[in-house]
């Protein structure tokens, strides 16, 4: 660290964990002040009368397939490694996953100082690392984006710009050397407070400052270069950048594709044929797939809508599912935006909400494509969507619901993925996502009789069971009775609450692990567990008013992502290490960094798991950390780096050569009673807060971690 930083206090009321009343307003409508949405009584589930699955007994999933992993770590299963094969007029050849920079030599082992817990506004990292700002709120992304001006802001200009509070974060390969690459973000939300000098409420904001707001949501794709062949990355400053793309909100079209896209409940008077949607929101996390796009999941999209208390009677009870108030105009955390675009007053567009909730796969690499919201895929909370290819050849979706007591989902395709580049392969690969058979979570237990809510370890060691995949919808053919297809997929929920799948605490980031297929499961927190007339503690989520959360591991059966079975295990149950109800894996706690909320997963290319963090409530700053889950070091949690005050950490996203780790800065500075002019944090640039992108790299230019 160059500068001295600032020792700033935590201000302002928190609502769970350490997040701040500002952040709760902002980025989930205040959540936690409505009714959690799953009412649904789903079975409680007892002992298995089956032998009980130790945590270190359990089926070891295979490797999948030929399994490569390109310079960004996302290319999975048997790849051809010929040379490209033409493309179609006026597309870009898409890097073979074979041919792009393979991972150093690397024993897996994290060899880092783990940092300690701080209050300090800046971001943190190891002695021996080095990190840089690589674009924030406001740089330009599209050739010839004008200045940001703070005083001046507009929605034509924002729409060129990077937009605000970044969260997923994948990097994408351009060249066979490594030098350079596609950065594709998302922008979750927008905090007016921190946006518009002079704020003194969103009734107050004029019809542009909305729109500004509008089209400072979305996704970002901006092309980086290496700098100096080092771990660091920057924005390529000139020449045509024919990548750049702003996707926003405010104008951006997206096709609806599979079962549900035509269907009666996506159609609007502005789109009678429900095949197209303006504009994408609360973009939260996602994932890259092996074919060279990325997806990203709309999660929090019900508090921009208004006047479902004048919604028609019968459409209530699944609007309410969704978290949206049908009992009130304004719920609380509206942000009036029905003031900008009607579409929004659900009073007179009453179908518009069925329209978010999706995944949305965009196409870095195809500037002119129009991103798609794939219906196959389910609606709810997505927090995002991570594939594999499983060894059959088909792709393997998985989703976390990021919600109080909701539902972990996977998605099978129908096709089978296509190795190689060719423009033949490609458009296959493309149309993956458009079909297929969406599943969703019952967990099973061993030892239920004594998970009594504090955390104890049973008497067999550990937290584990077996589960199954229920079967929800398969292309048109609906599983749920009095459910259409359609009706499955437009309100997965109810589909979920109906078959009797298991309450989690908030299932948000979900990946598979492309070294082993094992699956990894970040559930946040439930402060609501276990309180009278909520669903009790069981052994998947084994503590009442859970503050920290707990990671979950899931191996498929046979260790085919395609079994409709599967055994679990918590090896991290967060928090402090010193509290009884912590654990590691069977680590020894006193070499453990404190860990609470985790939020995203990602791994390196030695195949360790790297854990971000929102809403510590231990007190310090978010931040990033890592541990073998292999090996005689599994459940040795080490942190990385720290973000500033406010911020929670998001991303993350390792390079395939393991040189370069990129987070996301998202809401730095938010906390209650901050302004533009009077800020609580000064990151990055020393004057007001700015959501950014970082990038983390070793002084000597080794693997990252190890």
């Amino acid at each position: 660290m160059s500068d001295r930083p600032r020792l700033l206090p935590l201000l302002g009321a928190t609502r769970h964990g350490s997040r701040d009343a500002m952040t709760c307003l902002y980025r989930c409508g205040n959540a936690c002040d409505h009714p959690v949405p799953n009412s649904s009584d789903n079975a409680y589930f007892g002992d298995l009368v089956e032998a009980e699955v130790s945590r270190r007994g359990v089926v070891r999933a295979g490797a999948v397939g030929a399994l490569v992993l390109g310079f960004g770590g996302a290319a999975a299963g048997a790849l051809a490694g010929a040379a490209p094969a033409a493309a179609a007029p006026g597309t870009p050849v898409v890097p073979e996953a074979t041919d792009l920079g393979r991972p150093q030599p690397s024993t897996g082992a994290l060899t880092f100082t783990p940092i300690p817990p701080n209050q300090l506004d800046t971001l943190v990292v190891p002695n021996g690392y080095d990190h840089a700002v690589v674009i924030r709120w406001g740089d330009p992304v599209v050739p010839g984006a004008p200045d940001f001006d703070l005083h001046g802001q507009n929605a034509a200009a924002q729409s060129k710009q990077f937009g605000y509070n970044n969260d997923f974060v994948g990097v994408l390969p351009l060249d066979r050397r490594g030098r350079r690459a596609l950065l594709v973000v998302n922008h979750e939300y927008t905090n007016e407070d921190l946006m518009f000098p002079g704020f003194t409420g969103l009734d107050a904001l004029t019809v542009e400052q909305l729109r500004t707001a509008m089209a400072a949501h979305g996704m970002s794709v901006v092309e980086l270069e290496r700098v100096d062949g080092t771990g660091r990355w920057r924005p390529v400053a000139g020449g045509r950048r024919p990548y750049n793309r702003r996707v926003t909100a405010l104008g951006t079209r997206f096709e609806l594709t599979g079962p549900a896209a035509g269907s009666a409940w996506l159609r609007t008077a502005a789109d009678p044929k429900g095949r197209t949607v303006v504009g994408t929101l609360n973009n939260c996390a996602g994932g890259v797939t092996p074919w060279g796009t990325v997806l990203s999941g709309e999660e929090n999209f019900n508090q921009y809508f208004v006047g479902a208390d004048a919604a028609p009677e019968e459409l209530k009870p699944r609007l309410a599912r969704y978290g949206i108030t049908t009992t009130a105009r304004y719920p609380s955390g509206s942000r009036k935006w029905e003031r900008a675009d009607e579409r929004f007053d659900l009073a007179k567009h009453p179908n518009e909400a069925h329209r978010f909730g999706w995944i949305v796969e965009i196409d870095p690499f195809d500037p002119e494509s129009r991103p798609r919201k794939h219906t196959a895929l389910g609606r709810f909370k997505h927090e995002g969507a991570n594939v594999i290819v499983a060894k059959s050849g088909h792709v393997v979706a998985y989703m976390g619901d990021d919600e109080r007591f909701d539902y972990l989902y996977k998605f099978v395709s129908d096709k089978k993925f296509l190795p190689g580049d060719s423009w033949v392969a490609r458009r296959h690969n493309l149309t993956l996502l458009e079909s297929g058979t969406l599943y969703v979570a019952q967990f099973e237990q061993t030892s239920a009789a004594e998970i009594d809510g504090s955390g104890t370890l049973p008497a067999d060691g550990a937290f584990n069971g077996r589960g199954r995949w229920i079967k929800l919808v398969s292309g048109n053919r609906s599983y749920v009775d009095g459910m259409t297809a359609a009706d499955v997929l437009t309100f997965t929920r109810l589909a979920g609450d109906k078959v009797g799948a298991t309450k989690m605490d908030r299932p948000e980031d979900v990946e598979p692990s492309l070294l082993t297929g094992k699956v990894y499961v970040a559930l946040t927190n439930n402060t609501d567990r276990g309180k009278p007339g909520k669903a009790p503690a069981d052994e998947a989520n084994p503590r009442n008013l859970n503050k920290h959360g707990q990671i979950l591991e899931l191996v498929e059966d046979r260790g085919d992502n395609t079994a409709e079975s599967f055994v679990w295990s918590l090896p991290i149950v967060a928090g402090d290490p010193t509290d009884p109800s912590t654990y590691f894996a069977g680590y020894d706690k006193t070499r453990v960094s404190p860990i609470s909320c985790p939020d995203n997963v990602a791994f390196d290319a030695a195949g360790n798991l790297w854990i971000s963090t929102d809403g510590n409530a231990l007190g310090s700053n978010d931040g990033l950390f890592a541990t073998a889950v292999e090996g005689p070091e599994r459940g040795h949690l080490k942190q990385f780096l720290t973000v500033p005050v406010g911020a929670e950490t998001c991303g993350p996203f390792i390079t395939g050569d393991n040189r370069s780790v990129f987070v996301a800065v998202q809401h730095p500075g938010e906390i209650t009673g901050a302004s533009v002019e009077k800020p609580a944090s000064t990151w990055p640039d020393g004057d007001y807060a700015k959501p950014g992108v970082v990038v983390t790299w070793r002084l000597d230019g080794g693997p990252i971690g190890s």
